[in-house]
């Protein structure tokens, strides 16, 4: 153990402080004080990121297999940002959450949820940030399904099976990982995977499995049906946050500026991270649900994320300059889409409908010009300073990605635009469940201090090269480049008027996942009546045929609705599948 002891003990209220605030409220829930007290749990953790707790390392024998947590540079800035939201969202929810909501069962599974995420970032050894990045995910479960509304159901039903999916992977991945560095410790495990002969299988594993939670093309479609039915505080975190931490376990595992240039790898995740961002786009400003606009744009900026970890495994010795952007890219993200999932909220309350509506415009307006990169804003900033990494790229293929990186703001734009047309406050919100808030400061107060810092972080970023970034010239680019964007956005919000909507079937919500739902279900169906023939031919009584199709009906019931649930029990079978093929190749 290094540093003092009360260091260490404050390292270790992290986790602990939220875990025993639930653990409180499951024996008391109708102890309101629990629920006030509940936000405050994220307090430990973001002191230690701001500096009470110096850089330092505490080992725990006992613990599992032998526990290490840490505080480096990485972690620092993971935990200032996700115990920031998480203390924001959860002031947010105090006023937005009303006695009879089930505030209660709200702040249990919003502490577990929070011990997980902020677990998991000070954990130094992969088996406590499995056990962490597990209690997360599964959490979060009970978030999603909070108002139990048939889409609830539904988008809780699918997100389960990505989660069980993802864990599987993971455990795999780390296995693997483990036998490569002769180590459980993540500072062992990127070197030896460097050079290791299952670098590759390792690779693939944690790819998808960190790709599921960080919302990656293909693997993103709980995203969009999840952001919708979730209460508003509680998607602030699961964008904002929670998201992050594929990306902190992709830092964490690859071996990223450690050996030989991964040129195959880097030019796949910057392909499947741009085509992210424009198909978000295409997706998502067909949608009618703010929420789930916004969900779309967590895929798309996330796309953005992808490239630079691809950019990185591409071009290792750029590395230090790229992680740089990367986790300034993670912070911008969390303040800016915080804030707009808060901004949903706040456009529906009492202050909307009131004389502060336009202030309450105004706070959508700021985050949403920051996440679509203008000038003088913390996107504006990682945008400017990601393309000339871009061009670090071997020819022909540095030139045509610093380019398509500009026109990334294209499609952020178009969401954004989509965005405000569709949260702007109409005055006409008396009924929604934050305007009934008996005290509207716990609104306002952590909506106004997400923004400020959002603001702020731009001009605090201490980013080599941020200062090039504010020229004349460059600002004169970006606002010419944010022009054109805009323009582009009007030309296509034009042409757009000019159809007719009802002929044309527009991508729905969870877009992939449709056609795979309507498939499986169609299959087993098909399956059913096979099963149900060839059981009426051998039994030759219609009596028992009848008796065995209920029985069959009965048990396929939940897989056969194309409204979720489609085939747990396959994605089971072939998750153990890669599991056993992890073990057995150690």
């Amino acid at each position: 153990m290094t540093g003092t002891s009360l260091d260490a003990w404050l390292l270790l209220l992290i986790p602990s402080a939220p875990l025993a605030v639930a653990c409180a409220l499951m024996l008391w829930p109708t102890r309101r004080a629990l629920t006030l007290l509940a936000p405050w749990a994220a307090l430990p953790a973001l002191a230690c990121a701001l500096g009470l707790a110096p850089p330092l390392e505490i080992d725990l024998p006992w613990l599992l297999l032998g526990t290490q947590l840490g505080l480096d540079h990485t972690a620092r800035i993971f935990l200032f940002f996700t115990a920031f939201l998480w203390l924001a969202a959860g002031v947010f929810a105090t006023g937005y959450l009303q006695e009879g909501d089930g505030r209660a069962r709200f702040f249990v599974f919003f502490l577990f949820a929070m011990a997980g995420n902020l677990g998991l970032i000070i954990a130094g050894d992969m088996l406590s940030f499995y056990a962490s990045f597990a209690m997360m995910s599964f959490a979060s479960y009970g978030l999603i399904l909070h108002n139990r509304t048939a889409e609830a159901g539904r988008a809780g039903r699918i997100y389960i099976v990505m989660v069980v999916a993802g864990e599987v992977l993971l455990f795999a991945a780390l296995i693997l990982a483990a036998a490569a560095a002769d180590s459980l410790l993540f500072a062992d495990v990127p070197p030896a995977l460097a050079e290791a002969p299952t670098r590759d299988v390792v690779l693939a594993l944690a790819v998808a499995g960190f790709g599921i939670k960080l919302g990656v093309l293909g693997l993103h479609v709980w995203l969009p049906l999840a952001h919708p039915v979730a209460p508003t505080p509680a998607s602030a975190v699961l964008s904002g946050a929670m998201i992050k931490a594929g990306l902190l376990g992709w830092l964490r595992l690859l071996p990223l500026g450690e050996g030989p240039a991964l040129e195959g790898w880097g030019l796949l995740l910057m392909a499947v991270g741009l085509l992210a961002v424009f198909y978000a786009a295409f997706v998502g400003i067909a949608q009618r649900n703010p929420k789930t606009v916004l969900a779309y744009s967590s895929v798309s900026q996330m796309g953005l994320v992808t490239t630079a970890i691809g950019l990185g495994l591409a071009v290792p010795t750029r590395w230090p300059e790229i992680s740089a952007i990367v986790l300034f890219l993670a912070l911008h993200h969390a303040l800016a889409k915080g804030a707009l999932f808060l901004g949903v909220g706040m456009a529906a309350s009492r202050f909307a409908a009131g004389r502060y509506r336009w202030l309450v415009a105004a706070g959508l307006v700021l985050p949403a010009l920051a996440l679509a990169g203008a000038p003088f804003t913390s996107g504006g900033l990682v945008k400017a300073l990601l393309k000339p990494e871009a061009m670090a790229l071997p020819a022909p293929w540095g030139a045509p990605l610093a380019a398509l990186v500009s026109w990334t703001l294209v499609g952020t734009v178009l969401l954004m635009a989509r965005f405000l047309y569709l949260a702007w406050p109409s005055g006409a919100s008396a009924g929604a469940p934050s305007a009934r808030a008996s005290s509207g400061y716990s609104l306002a107060v952590p909506w106004a201090t997400l923004i400020a810092a959002l603001l702020l972080s731009a001009f605090t970023s201490g980013l080599a090269g941020a200062e090039a970034v504010w020229t004349w010239s460059a600002v004169l680019s970006g606002v010419a480049t944010l022009a054109l964007a805009a323009a582009c956005t009007a030309l296509a919000g034009w042409l757009l008027a000019k159809v007719d909507w009802h002929r044309i079937p527009l991508p729905a919500s969870g877009d992939l996942v449709v056609p795979v739902e309507r498939g499986l279900a169609s299959l087993l169906r098909t399956s059913a009546r096979a099963l149900h023939d060839l059981r009426y031919r051998l039994s030759g009584g219609e009596a028992v045929a009848k008796s065995y199709l209920t029985t069959l009906r009965r048990l396929l019931a939940p897989a056969v609705s194309i409204e979720g649930g489609w085939a747990p029990a396959c994605t089971m079978f072939l998750a153990l599948l890669l599991l056993l093929a992890a073990i057995s190749a150690t």
